[in-house]
Parts: structure tokens; sequence; C-alpha cells
């Protein structure tokens, strides 16, 4: 069988790795260079991302990466009061973790190319047409390769997603741009294995801090639509800086210190895709964020590319028929990412309230709510998740 993957980030790679294995012959084409492939920091790996992993045949994968063990959140409010915690997996199981993103792109990389996965960076896919037994995918330089299956992991702002009958669907902008940096050395205390999350007056921060003061942080900021293309997401790291600053500036010390010791500084406005009407067009198929985009405040969007590389490989192995295969994929998968989706939008309307009025509100019953519904057993339907599940 001749596969080719639209997209060389998580979900293409963990793809190619597992098909491959299964005996097709494999190419990816990636559009950018490794050095500027994933735009982002870090992510969360939680559970079933490891988990999944596991599946994919890779459970030593994360040992490779310089990862930080991060098995709870820990809410707290603007002056550092704490006010939850709750777990980022499963009582019992792999123990969720925090890693960058280019790390683990890089790691499914290398794991693909041992595998004799071919990979043609430079290259993109930017559209396809049915053919007997097969599909002609079309590529940038207008050149067609005919190919068994294409598989579409390019993206939220997916090519092969818009060139599927009936896919209107468009990202969504949540109301947020999120921030991020590493500063090397500080004083601070380890966070022995929570991921600090504050509420800010004015918007959101996480860290964690590693032993020897190492701290990874993030920012989430409220943004009006009609500004995202001012300066405060396009400007220059100077400009970022004290926009972040002044930010959080009623806000724990701590928040505004970090910020003010990072070097670099970039802005992602942050988009999700709810619902995508065509998942799988023929011998075509979306996975990872050309599918099911999440919003990072799930912390589930690599676990999902992941679980999708498994449940697409293991559905192909189990059917002789690969339109079949690619129908029981799609019924299978669409259900859980379409509910993980809506859950990572509920988790961001909290980040960044309009007034104080509502910031009160937040501080007084999300903690309720986090300690009540927030458990290792609530949480089992997305934490305990195994690609095995519904074969």
């Amino acid at each position: 069988m001749q596969v080719m993957i639209a997209g060389g980030g998580i979900a293409g790679m963990a793809c190619a790795i597992a098909l491959q294995r299964q005996g097709a012959d494999v190419v990816v084409h990636e559009s950018t260079e490794p050095a500027d492939a994933q735009q982002g920091l870090f992510l969360s790996l939680a559970s079933n991302g490891l988990n999944a992993l596991q599946d994919l045949g890779l459970p030593e994968l994360v040992d490779r990466l310089d990862a930080i063990p991060t098995p709870w959140k820990t809410f707290h409010t603007s002056d550092g009061r704490q006010l939850a915690r709750v777990p980022m997996g499963l009582a019992e199981g792999p123990e969720p973790v925090t890693v960058m993103r280019a790390d683990l792109c890089r790691a499914l990389t290398e794991a693909a190319q041992s595998e004799g996965v071919m990979i043609q960076r430079g290259s993109k896919v930017t559209g396809y047409r049915t053919v007997e037994n097969g599909v002609a995918v079309r590529l940038e330089d207008g050149t067609d390769t005919n190919a068994s299956l294409l598989v579409g992991a390019d993206g939220i702002h997916s090519r092969i997603r818009q060139a599927m009958p009936g896919n209107a669907a468009q990202p969504a902008y949540s109301g947020l741009v999120n921030f991020g940096g590493v500063v090397p050395g500080t004083s601070l205390d380890t966070t022995k294995g929570d991921m600090r999350m504050v509420w800010g007056h004015e918007a959101f921060f996480g860290y964690t801090v590693r032993p020897g003061g190492e701290a990874w942080w993030f920012a989430n900021i409220a943004v009006p639509e009609r500004h995202l293309h001012d300066g405060l997401w396009r400007g220059t790291a100077q400009n970022i800086r004290a926009r972040l600053v002044d930010a959080f500036s009623k806000d724990d010390p701590v928040l505004r210190r970090l910020v003010e010791a990072t070097a670099e500084l970039k802005a992602y406005p942050i988009h999700d895709l709810a619902h995508v009407p065509c998942w799988h067009d023929g011998r075509v198929v979306l996975v990872g964020d050309a599918a099911h985009a999440t919003s990072p405040s799930s912390g589930q969007g690599a676990a999902l590319a992941l679980e999708d590389a498994g449940c697409l490989a293991a559905f192909v192995e189990s059917e002789d028929d690969l339109d079949t295969a690619l129908q029981r994929f799609v019924s299978h998968r669409r259900p859980r990412a379409e509910r993980i989706v809506e859950e990572g939008r509920k988790r961001g309307r909290y980040k960044a309230p309009r007034s104080a009025l509502q910031r009160w509100v937040r501080d007084l019953v999300v903690p309720v709510m986090l300690k009540r519904f927030v458990t290792h057993e609530s949480m089992e339907w997305i934490y305990g998740y195994r690609v095995s599940h519904g074969l």
C-alpha cells in the first residue's frame, strides 16, 4: 500500500510510523524545515497521550525527551493563594509530563526515519482527486503522484480539508492570545510535579519550575478579534513584554519577573475547530488538527493526534477494505474528539473574565467545581482512553 501523508508534525509522523510498521510504503510531505516546523513552545502529555505512544510501540520515546513530570495542576488567586489541586492523569498509570513541542516532533521524526519512512521537506500537498483504487495527490510544484491512501495531517488550516466536498468549516478564534517562554536559573523553588495556574486580574498565567530553578511559563490574554492584527501580537518582543508586564501588574510579582526575564517572546492567537462535516472522502482521511483542532486549554492536542495515528493504523489493519476502515475510524474518533474540543472551549472561558464581578464569581465558584468534578474518576473518559477501545 502506497501512503502519502500531508504534514510532518506530531499527527503526521505518528501516522507514518504506525502505517510503515504495517508494511505500507509511506512518504511524508512537509513544507517547512525542522527548525520552524512547529509553532508553540511546550505541551502536556497526559496519561492517554503516553498510553498512545505505548500503543504505537514507542514507550521509550518520552525518556529521550527533556520532560518535566507534571501530574497535577494547582489553581491560585492573583495573590498566590491556592484554590484547588486537580489531576492531569490517572491515579495509576504513566505519569503526565510537559515537553517541548519541537523535541517531541524531532523524536517522532527520528523514529519515522528509523522505520524507513521517506520525508520530503519543502514539499507541500495542495489538493487531490479520486482515481480508481486510490487518489492522485497534487503537489505545490504542479505534479501529481498516485497513492493508495492520502492522510491529511496538515494542521488547523489544512489544504486537504478545504479540498474535501462540503467542508466549509473554518477555525474559530477563542478570544485568547497565547504567550510563553523559558527562564533558566531562577531563584524559584521547584513546583514539585505541579503546573501552577494563576487567575490574574486581567489574564491567565501558568508555570512550572524544575529542580535548579528553570521555569517554563505561558500566559493567555483576552484580545478582541478586531485587535488581532495590531501591535500586541505582531510587535517586537520588547512591546509584547511591556504589555504582559502591565497585564500582570496587580498580581503575584513572580509572574512579572518571569516575563521580564524572558529573552524571546512571541504571541499566538488561539483557534479551535469544533466540527468538520467531512473527515473522509474516498481514500482520503483527516487526522490531528486538520480534523479537530482543540484549544491548549484542554491539554489534549498532542494526545489526540497520537491517538488518531494508533486508531487509524489499527482500523486499516483490521479491515480488508480500506474504505470501510476509514469509515470506522471516523465513526470511532469523531465523538471523542469533538467532546474534547468543547471541553477546551469551556475551560478557556474561565481564563479571562471581563469584569471584577466575573472574577469574584469565578474565584468563588470554579474552585468548588474543580474539587468536586475534576477527579481521577471523573476524568477517566479523557485520561483512561486506549487505542484498542472500540476496535
